[in-house]
């Protein structure tokens, strides 16, 4: 025999769809989101810097809150285009200094594995004379088939190109908005939850602002710590640049990948051009090696998992999982994602332990 619904829940089920088809629409939409995500985020780590100047008072002038914000965004833009005049003067003067280098490092590549190719049966230099013959063999033989990758390439890359320029000139736009109105955003996404949620509500998203500042703190220290040793390491073993790369690689550890590839392929362009012999690409894989170690089982579990509360396994499981589900974009989010999941998590242990499903003998 069914039972009728009551108004209530025929409303709380209403409602519960309705959040449901919402949340379906944002998951088709993902492909647009990528600026109201990066933004969002860049809201969230500014918006403490954009209250404390809108807070300043010289004697009866009030800085106003546009204002404040487009400080803030100024600072942000310096920041990043600092890194950029870091990187981009090390690479003027190592690329033209790499083109001359080339022939005489595969000139002394060829010395040294020539005969052991011999060996095996290959005739095969490894100088530029030899490969340049390889490239031009490879050509002749698949020239269509390359030529008709270019071309898809170029395609898919111009798309791309144009989906990126999109983004980075959203990103600003949205921005600025989020940090202007930020405070009537968080008081509207208040006012929509219902009351009878209110409270417990407000306590988790407090829990989860304390644990991602943490974090923050957390990955700001571990960026420094590994500038400081990079810089350092390279230092000690006598690269001329050692200070800009290792500035780099270190800024820039909060992209997965991205900082330290950057940082390493630097660092194996200044081991090509300043170093005669393979003294310069061992000291880099040693110090690269040792510095993904160090970062990897030790700073980020200790400095930012701990400070979130999440045991350097949880953490690794974290990046890995979230890689997986997510790509790239899953890397970058893992551990404060992780934060918010531990805060529900908790909620939901202390009801699970305060039912009567669980205290039912």
């Amino acid at each position: 025999m069914a039972f009728p619904l009551t108004l209530e829940q025929k409303q709380t089920a209403l409602w519960l769809g309705l959040w449901f088809v919402l949340i379906l629409i944002l998951f088709l939409l993902g492909p647009i989101l990528t600026p109201f995500i990066a933004a969002t985020i860049f809201a969230y780590v500014l918006n403490p810097g954009v209250d404390r100047l809108a807070a300043i008072r010289i004697r009866k002038f009030c800085m106003p809150r546009s204002l404040a914000v487009v400080v803030v965004m100024l600072f942000l833009f310096a920041a990043g285009l600092g890194l950029i005049l870091i990187v981009v003067p090390v690479l003027q003067i190592e690329v033209p200094l790499l083109q001359d280098q080339i022939p005489i490092f595969l000139a002394r590549l060829d010395g040294l594995l020539w005969p052991k190719l011999r060996e095996l049966g290959l005739n095969i230099h490894l100088d530029s004379v030899g490969i340049k013959k390889m490239l031009s063999n490879q050509f002749a033989v698949s020239g269509d088939e390359i030529w008709h990758a270019v071309l898809a390439s170029v395609k898919v890359g111009g798309t791309a190109i144009v989906g990126w320029i999109a983004i980075l000139v959203l990103i600003p736009v949205v921005l600025f908005y989020l940090l202007l109105d930020w405070h009537d955003i968080l008081c509207r996404l208040k006012n929509a939850v219902p009351r009878r949620w209110v409270s417990k509500t407000v306590d988790m998203a407090y829990e989860v602002d304390v644990l991602l500042a943490q974090y923050l703190r957390g990955q700001l220290l571990v960026m420094l710590i590994l500038a400081a040793y990079y810089s350092i390491a390279l230092s000690i073993a006598g690269f001329d640049v050692a200070l800009p790369i290792g500035i780099v690689t270190g800024l820039l550890v909060f992209v997965p990948y991205v900082g330290f590839g950057l940082g390493l392929i630097l660092a194996l362009i200044a081991a090509v051009l300043q170093f005669t012999g393979f003294q310069g690409l061992v000291s880099v894989a040693l110090i690269y090696g040792f510095g993904q170690v160090l970062e990897g089982f030790f700073l980020t579990p200790r400095l930012v998992g701990e400070r979130i509360g999440l045991h350097p396994l949880a953490v690794i499981f974290a990046l890995l999982a979230f890689a997986q589900l997510f790509g790239f974009v899953g890397v970058l989010l893992a551990l404060p994602a992780s934060a918010i999941l531990m805060v529900v998590l908790k909620h939901l242990r202390r009801l699970y332990l305060d039912s009567s499903f669980y205290k039912r003998g």
